[in-house]
């Protein structure tokens, strides 16, 4: 296979959730019937396998790779072929063939469950794993039916632990709601959840899901969209008692939350005159991985010390590399290696590129 500098493109890889959504997922696809199912997410550039209890027959998760005209494949099967190319020799070394970051497209028709995902330091601890599940949140767009998007992040009203134990036995859904206050999102706000924090996505919103590459989760709401998950799917094959302490029991109003949660974009690295980077979410927010945004107006070489995801958020651009040209519209994604020097990327307009990056190399 004829691999070397080439982009890797990613056909839609949608995997089963136990909430609904995926409409908006589905027109993007140009199905004749667009609507809300159990597959509401689709895992970008994933070597990450789905967890998912009474579906272990189905290998989910995993994205398929294509290089320039070659026969399909398993995106881990790819980097594997040449690890140092795809990855760096740096990153290699530090993390062997693991990415390091999950991306997902995430698109909800419901609330999704109240949950919270472990700190790596708690994973490790206790989980016999190198990861928890920090997660990264940029908003994409939100269904015109839904007025006030918002998500829940952090407890506003933070209960005992006592308590709360008792309203998740108990799924006092209205009590365990009336811990939380809504805190308002729109389309380009960018989040950054540690582990920890109780958090859930309000219904409509269209996002990219940057995260750990894991599939940790505490579920503390057991039934949505008319499904009631099985047990071993609550509480990561363990007890109530010992997810318990997973949780952040902080207190933050709204405004805290914000603070604490939201990051504007800062930053900004210039291409050329009008057209330049800015960064997300960085090594200063979190070591486990980072996003930055590109605006584009007119044709940029674009050089990078390392591997990232793009995805085209705003516009339309061109991408040549070599003989190799592609064209990107709204929502398409790619992998740039990174054994390759140089793209040039060219709009007639202005296009937005999200980039999403691993974590640096540890000095």
């Amino acid at each position: 296979m004829n691999y070397k500098n080439k982009l890797v493109r990613f056909p839609p890889n949608r995997v089963w959730r136990t909430y609904t959504g995926g409409k908006i997922l589905d027109q993007l696809e140009e199905k004749e019937q667009p609507q809300d199912t159990h597959f509401p997410e689709d895992w970008i550039a994933s070597t990450t396998v789905a967890v998912n209890p009474n579906r272990e027959e189905f290998i989910e998760g995993v994205s398929t790779a294509i290089v320039g005209d070659a026969s399909a494949i398993n995106f881990d099967q790819l980097i594997d072929l040449d690890p140092e190319y795809f990855l760096g020799k740096e990153h290699v070394d530090a993390f062997k063939l693991n990415p390091m970051l999950l991306v997902k497209f995430l698109d909800s028709s419901v609330r999704l469950h109240f949950q919270a995902h472990p700190s790596a330091e708690f994973a490790r601890e206790h989980l016999n794993s190198n990861h928890g599940k920090a997660e990264g949140y940029y908003i994409l767009a939100v269904r015109e039916d839904i007025k006030n998007p918002y998500v829940y992040v952090g407890f506003q009203n933070p209960p005992s632990r006592e308590d709360f134990k008792a309203m998740i036995e108990k799924q006092d859904i209205d009590a365990i709601e009336a811990c939380f206050d809504k805190v308002s999102v729109k389309p380009g706000d960018c989040l950054f959840i540690p582990g920890g924090f109780p958090h859930a996505i309000g219904e409509g919103i269209l996002m990219v899901e940057i995260m750990e590459p894991s599939d940790w989760a505490v579920r503390f709401e057991f039934t949505k969209a008319g499904y009631t998950m099985p047990e071993e799917a609550r509480f990561m094959k363990r007890s109530l008692d010992f997810c318990m302490d997973v949780f952040d029991f902080t207190k933050l109003s709204v405004a805290e939350a914000r603070q604490t949660f939201y990051h504007p974009p800062k930053n900004k690295h210039f291409y050329n005159e009008t057209s330049f980077q800015e960064s997300l979410i960085d090594d200063i927010i979190t070591d486990k991985f980072r996003v930055k945004k590109s605006t584009i107006c007119d044709t940029v070489i674009k050089t990078e010390q390392s591997f990232y995801i793009g995805i085209v958020v705003e516009g339309e651009c061109t991408i040549t590399l070599g003989s190799e040209v592609i064209k990107l519209k709204q929502f398409d994604r790619f992998f740039c290696p990174a054994g390759i020097d140089a793209i040039s990327i060219e709009t007639s307009s202005t296009v937005e590129i999200l980039e999403c990056y691993p974590p640096k190399v540890p000095m």
